[in-house]
């Protein structure tokens, strides 16, 4: 084989080389970001399994206007839950104007919603508060209201982020406060009051910040009276999770 010969294959395979050497990157980095998208998609499908929350009741307000996120209007509106006791808890959901029509009045007519408990916080009169509701992922209208045992269950998978609140009740009764730190996507967390009781109590008042907590129980409402001046208050409502079943996880 001449020299001129040698020199043109050199060419030509370097060439053919370096396309396949392409070819192979290609496949790598699709199958890497085929790889990063299916862990995200699970990350996220795992972190929404960490908070969920199904409530069931009578609708008693109508939509209120609460913020846009890039074209789509979100919306607060009252359910009224009932408890075995026959007492009601209200509730707030927050819900998409493409889960439903917003403009209409649907007070007295019942709903069954499923979604996550969030919290975000209100920037007021150079203090933050804790703000509570029902972030709504599905949404369906229904006959009528269902046992108070099903209407309103919450599971929430977080860790303690303050010192446990542990007291008796006038009465002698045990009580635990907690707050949750539960994850959500994009680096996010929501942070959820919780309260225990008797030997849930007792067993929560052991726990450490940073330690991992599952829950099941049901989203009450609480209301108190806000001290604003020394002549002037303010009834507001507190929302946290009744707490009826809880585990420490080992990690």
């Amino acid at each position: 084989m001449s020299r001129k010969a040698v020199e043109n294959w050199r060419t030509v395979f370097k060439a053919k080389s370096s396309k396949v050497c392409k070819i192979e990157i290609d496949l790598v980095v699709t199958k890497n970001t085929a790889k990063r998208k299916g862990e995200l998609q699970f990350m996220s499908d795992k972190i929404i399994e960490n908070n969920q929350v199904t409530i069931m009741g009578e609708v008693a307000s109508q939509f209120t206007f609460s913020h846009e996120v890039f074209g789509e209007g979100f919306y607060m509106v009252e359910v009224l839950v009932k408890r075995l006791s026959n007492s009601d808890d209200r509730i707030p959901l927050m819900i998409s104007e493409r889960l439903i029509d917003v403009h209409q009045d649907y007070t007295g007519e019942y709903i069954m919603v499923t979604g996550q408990f969030r919290s975000y916080n209100h920037h007021d009169e150079q203090k933050n508060r804790l703000v509570l509701s029902v972030f709504v992922r599905e949404v369906t209208f229904v006959e009528e209201e269902l046992d108070g045992a099903k209407t309103n269950s919450i599971f929430l998978d977080g860790y303690i982020c303050k010192t446990p609140i542990y007291r008796k009740t006038p009465l002698g009764r045990e009580i635990a406060d907690l707050l949750l730190a539960v994850n959500r996507p994009y680096g996010k967390s929501d942070y959820i009051p919780c309260i225990c009781w008797g030997r849930n109590a007792r067993f929560a008042s052991g726990f450490e910040v940073g330690e991992h907590v599952q829950i099941l129980g049901r989203i009450q409402s609480r209301e108190y009276i806000k001290k604003l001046t020394e002549t002037e208050t303010q009834k507001r409502i507190a929302y946290e999770v009744s707490v009826s079943k809880l585990e420490c996880v080992e990690e």
